[in-house]
């Protein structure tokens, strides 16, 4: 479709003034990067167009609006699918071309923004894709970091953290709006001030030290629709830049200790908070961009609006995961300290603005404060948590007469913390898990108590992931392809419709083309591993993929232990059939997270033994991916024959690279946990590999202090083979300490915690009997191109443009808009 905006010679115009007013150069002598800056702004240009008519139509119909609040936004690179939802890609592709420039090369000279980390940051990027393409009013509300988490790098099979300059040369699509900055105040003491007419208190800050929240605006481009909303991202800078008079006084520190207050809050996502200080700082992030979201959101609804106390009627907040969840004290301080209402008011608006997802039962993420540091850090909010809270405790009271444990369980402030999930449950009008396994749970097991109180509140929105990227942008063959057999590109927009797929299952043509199209995609990730890993591997071999985040939880760790258990195999029994086999892996380890890295450094410690073993033949080979990214997972998820969502059942609450792997037509090898249980819904269990303890078995254990490990250790020779391999040296050079730690949290019943928490030896049998099914399964070619082809048609409900919508109808009731130029 040809798109007049896009005209090619008036493109291509605009590309060569942007070199020479940019770079004071000529297309030719321009480098990548200078081209890819040149090329990005071009594209810009055509995209405000839009950005601005899309806020024209806002401030003409004033529709409802969704600041949706996360600690983590994983874009991905920009410049590719922008140009694919303006559908201008081949125009533009053509125009490059026809300048000598290749786009995907420049393609490859944007950085990934680093502003977020796994599922959580990306799952917010796609619901950002979803609702501008479904034509709703959204705000992306986060951080701008400098930093990101980390850039990885594996040296001697260890990760190393190193930072990632990703705003070097800076970022051509964002927008710097100082003129909505926003003061951000931390500490000091709280004055209380009685009004001489009315006789109310007033709350007023001293002795604080604050810092200015600038946002920078990032366009989010929706589908063939011209709808732009924005992801504001806030930086930091010091109120007052350089105190001359302290520095002529020789006080060097107090001249620049706002300039080092700013820098510090917005330099790196989720600090290491194994300490105090990182503690802290992980607090005034998550107030830092809350509170100047906030003033803003309220700034604009009065702009256009005199009812401060009807301000549920036209934004809603909803708070992705715990982090963002201090909105709620700190709307209400706005309400009551800055607007003047009284506290019924106040808490009328928040009780009806604010909403919470929750995606995880895990300990770290259901985030409690020391009292004391965030009381010091935060009195006034501080203060009214502790109103929120006394009134909460008079309600179950109320309802669960004499019941203490009831108070025990459900309060806000206990033990010395400050409980923020369950601020959010008690002041969110929704409470939403991410599947229907974890919603259950969440229900049953985790928030048994405030679903029993408040039930209304709970509901599931399943998540999903966005066609347009892991699709269009990331297999483009796939893509081209789907469109030809349907006989439309509406998929695109409702992914449904890819059940129109299923037919060719029966079909030995289309198969064939489908798994040529997979064959090919596997060439391309292959030389992608040659030339960042050195490593050959054979595309027609099965590639079995585990990317994620690393955490025990996640269990890469029984993962690496199977491919020990194949490599033995295959030592003894040279003989023996074995269809070969590429295991890669790809994740970064929270920086503190000291386990999770001696697991990254054993995946590499066996690569590096099992790849260089000829006598093997090649029948097994083991990637690690160097940090992982958008980026290079649209590769990974296009060549990917196994998905490897391997998780403690119970523990996931839903996942959402399974969705990615099944979208690009790779079979699902897991537990019955998280979304996984849905997907085997729709493809069917015939079409997975489904093995290991549910999670009502997982729960049970638990709940009767888990399993003796050495049960299984003693009774099966192989798991203990393994295990010992861990400490006699065969993969550490004869060091047997080096992977101590990691055999004793399998079997160390002595240790402060319990063994083998995660379930890894009690389900080790069952997935190796899956993992030798996949195997089996391969050497039919027919059967498992059919299996493949089918996770491709029946992935249709897992669209983020599903899950928005039922956001929409069930928590936001947002108001659709169009817009035509």
């Amino acid at each position: 479709m040809y798109n007049p905006r896009f005209e090619k010679n008036a493109f291509k115009k605009e590309v060569e003034n942007n070199v020479k007013t940019l770079f004071r150069k000529t297309v030719e002598e321009a480098n990548q990067q200078q081209l890819f800056q040149a090329v990005s702004y071009a594209v810009k240009e055509v995209i405000i167009d839009d950005w601005l008519a899309t806020q024209k139509k806002y401030d003409e119909e004033d529709p409802k609006m969704v600041y949706y609040m996360s600690m983590e936004f994983l874009m991905g690179r920009a410049l590719g699918n922008n140009l694919i939802n303006m559908t201008a890609y081949t125009e533009v592709k053509e125009a490059l071309d026809e300048m000598g420039i290749n786009l995907n090369a420049i393609e490859d000279q944007e950085p990934d923004p680093a502003l977020g980390n796994g599922g959580l940051g990306r799952l917010a990027a796609c619901f950002l894709d979803s609702l501008t393409t479904l034509g709703y009013a959204a705000y992306g509300c986060g951080i701008r970091y400098r930093y990101g988490m980390f850039k990885q790098k594996i040296e001697d099979g260890c990760q190393i953290e190193m930072p990632d300059n990703w705003l070097k040369d800076g970022n051509p699509f964002e927008l710097r709006r100082p003129e909505y900055a926003k003061e951000v105040r931390f500490g000091g003491n709280i004055r209380v001030q009685y009004d001489d007419v009315t006789g109310e208190m007033r709350f007023a800050q001293e002795n604080y030290e604050s810092v200015m929240a600038v946002p920078y605006d990032y366009p989010i481009v929706g589908y063939n629709n011209h709808v732009v909303n924005t992801l504001r991202i806030w930086d930091a800078e010091p109120i007052v830049d350089f105190e001359l008079n302290s520095f002529d006084r020789g006080d060097y520190h107090k001249a620049v200790e706002q300039q080092n207050l700013a820098k510090t809050i917005v330099e790196v996502l989720y600090p290491n908070d194994n300490h105090y200080a990182g503690k802290e700082l992980r607090l005034k992030q998550q107030y830092f961009f809350v509170s100047a979201s906030l003033q803003e959101a309220v700034d604009k609804y009065k702009r256009t609006h005199d009812d401060i106390t009807k301000l549920y009627e036209k934004m809603t907040i909803q708070m992705n995961d715990t982090h963002p969840t201090v909105a709620v004290a700190e709307l209400m301080r706005i309400l009551l300290d800055e607007e003047g209402l009284g506290w019924n008011e106040a808490w009328n608006v928040t009780t009806k603005t604010c909403a919470y997802t929750n995606h995880t039962i895990m300990a770290e993420a259901l985030e409690k404060w020391p009292i004391d540091l965030f009381s010091r850090l935060l009195p006034r909010v501080y203060q009214i948590i502790q109103e929120i809270d006394r009134r909460f405790i008079l309600q179950i009271h109320a309802q669960y007469p004499g019941n203490e444990e009831k108070v025990r369980k459900m309060a806000i402030l206990r033990d010395g913390q400050v409980k923020m999930a369950h601020l959010a449950i008690v002041a969110g009008y929704s409470v939403n898990g991410v599947a229907r396994l974890h919603t259950e749970i969440l229900k049953n097991q985790e928030l048994k108590d405030f679903y029993q109180m408040m039930p209304d509140k709970f509901n599931n929105k399943t998540n999903g992931i966005t066609q347009r990227r892991f699709l269009m942008h990331g297999n483009h063959l796939l893509a081209d392809w789907v469109t030809e057999k349907i006989g439309t590109k509406d998929w695109i927009t409702d992914l449904s419709l890819m059940k129109g797929l299923k037919p060719l299952a029966e079909d030995k043509a289309a198969l064939e083309e489908f798994m040529q199209i997979k064959f090919k995609n596997k060439e391309r990730l292959a030389a992608y591993i040659k030339e960042h890993n050195g490593v050959e591997v054979d595309p027609r071999s099965i590639f079995d993929v585990q990317v994620k985040r690393l955490h025990e939880y996640k269990r890469q760790l029984l993962n690496i232990l199977h491919v020990m258990y194949l490599y033995n195999q295959l030592k003894e029994h040279p003989e023996i059939e074995f269809y070969p086999r590429t295991f890669i892996f790809g994740a970064k380890a929270s920086a503190g997270y000291i386990r999770a890295k001696q697991i990254i450094k054993l995946i590499n410690s066996v690569a590096e033994v099992v790849n260089n073993d000829q006598s093997i033949n090649g029948k097994l080979k083991i990637v690690f991916i160097e940090d992982y990214r958008v980026s290079n997972a649209e590769w990974i998820f296009a060549a990917a024959d196994v998905s490897e969502q391997i998780s403690t059942a119970s523990k996931e609450a839903s996942g959402t690279g399974n969705m990615k792997f099944m979208l690009n037509g790779a079979l699902t090898i897991g537990t019955m946990d998280g979304a996984n249980v849905e997907i085997v819904e729709e493809v069917g269990e015939e079409n997975a590999f489904i093995f290991g303890l549910s999670s009502d078995e997982v729960i049970n254990y638990e709940q009767h202090g888990g399993y003796n490990p050495m049960d299984i250790y003693n009774s099966d020779p192989d798991v203990r083979r393994v295990v010992d391999q861990l400490v006699d040296g065969t993969y550490a050079h004869g060091n047997r300490e080096m992977y101590r730690d990691l055999y004793n949290s399998l079997l160390n019943t002595k240790s402060s915690s319990r063994a083998d928490m995660y379930f890894i030896l009690k389900d080790f049998r069952a997935y190796a009997e899956a993992q030798k099914k996949v195997g089996e399964a391969y050497k039919d070619t027919e059967s498992w191109a059919k299996k493949a082809l089918l996770n491709t048609a029946c992935c249709g409900k897992f669209s983020s443009d599903r899950t928005i919508q039922e956001y929409i109808d069930d928590i936001w009731k947002l108001d659709k808009v169009e817009i035509n130029l």
